[in-house]
Protein backbone atom coordinates (compact mmCIF):
# COMPACT_ATOMS: atom_id res chain seq x y z
CA UNK A 1 0.00 0.00 0.00
CA UNK A 2 1.42 3.24 -0.89
CA UNK A 3 2.20 5.71 1.92
CA UNK A 4 -0.41 7.96 2.73
CA UNK A 5 0.49 11.73 2.34
CA UNK A 6 -1.78 14.42 3.71
CA UNK A 7 -1.96 17.63 2.25
CA UNK A 8 -0.18 20.55 4.29
CA UNK A 9 -3.27 21.84 5.84
CA UNK A 10 -4.75 18.66 6.99
CA UNK A 11 -1.33 17.96 8.50
CA UNK A 12 -1.22 21.05 10.57
CA UNK A 13 -4.30 20.58 11.83
CA UNK A 14 -3.59 17.05 13.27
CA UNK A 15 -0.65 18.01 14.41
CA UNK A 16 -2.11 20.95 16.30
CA UNK A 17 -4.84 18.15 17.45
CA UNK A 18 -2.36 15.71 18.10
CA UNK A 19 -0.21 17.71 20.60
CA UNK A 20 -3.33 19.64 22.40
CA UNK A 21 -4.13 15.77 22.80
CA UNK A 22 -0.81 14.96 24.38
CA UNK A 23 -0.47 18.05 26.58
CA UNK A 24 -4.44 18.13 27.78
CA UNK A 25 -5.17 14.13 28.58
CA UNK A 26 -1.93 12.74 28.67
CA UNK A 27 -0.05 15.79 30.87
CA UNK A 28 2.73 14.85 28.28
CA UNK A 29 4.08 17.75 26.05
CA UNK A 30 5.38 17.43 22.86
CA UNK A 31 7.35 19.45 20.34
CA UNK A 32 6.44 19.77 16.45
CA UNK A 33 8.94 17.37 15.63
CA UNK A 34 7.95 14.82 18.23
CA UNK A 35 4.08 15.11 17.22
CA UNK A 36 5.11 14.50 13.58
CA UNK A 37 7.08 11.66 14.41
CA UNK A 38 3.83 10.36 15.96
CA UNK A 39 1.76 11.07 13.24
CA UNK A 40 3.93 9.20 10.76
CA UNK A 41 3.70 6.41 13.16
CA UNK A 42 0.04 6.12 13.76
CA UNK A 43 -0.56 6.65 9.92
CA UNK A 44 2.00 3.78 9.13
CA UNK A 45 0.72 1.65 11.89
CA UNK A 46 -3.21 2.10 11.97
CA UNK A 47 -3.85 3.87 8.68
CA UNK A 48 -3.98 0.90 7.19
CA UNK A 49 -6.94 -0.49 9.27
CA UNK A 50 -8.73 2.74 9.15
CA UNK A 51 -8.64 2.67 5.31
CA UNK A 52 -9.35 -1.20 4.94
CA UNK A 53 -12.47 -0.47 7.06
CA UNK A 54 -13.43 2.40 5.47
CA UNK A 55 -13.34 0.37 2.35
CA UNK A 56 -15.51 -1.92 3.97
CA UNK A 57 -18.06 0.54 5.06
CA UNK A 58 -18.29 1.79 1.15
CA UNK A 59 -18.34 -1.61 -0.06
CA UNK A 60 -21.63 -2.80 2.12
CA UNK A 61 -22.92 0.76 1.25
CA UNK A 62 -23.02 0.54 -2.38
CA UNK A 63 -23.99 -2.94 -2.05
CA UNK A 64 -27.13 -2.12 -0.67
CA UNK A 65 -27.66 0.77 -2.74
CA UNK A 66 -27.57 -2.06 -5.69
CA UNK A 67 -30.12 -4.16 -4.37
CA UNK A 68 -32.59 -1.32 -4.26
CA UNK A 69 -31.59 -0.40 -7.60
CA UNK A 70 -32.26 -3.96 -8.66
CA UNK A 71 -35.56 -4.42 -6.84
CA UNK A 72 -36.74 -0.96 -8.68
CA UNK A 73 -36.05 -1.79 -11.94
CA UNK A 74 -37.12 -5.61 -12.16
CA UNK A 75 -40.09 -6.28 -14.06
CA UNK A 76 -42.91 -8.31 -12.67
CA UNK A 77 -43.46 -12.16 -14.12
CA UNK A 78 -47.15 -12.60 -15.46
Amino acid sequence: MARIELDKDVREAALRKLTLYMRDELDRPVSGLEAGFLLDFIGQTLGPAFFNQGVRDAQALILRKLEDVVYEIEKPIG
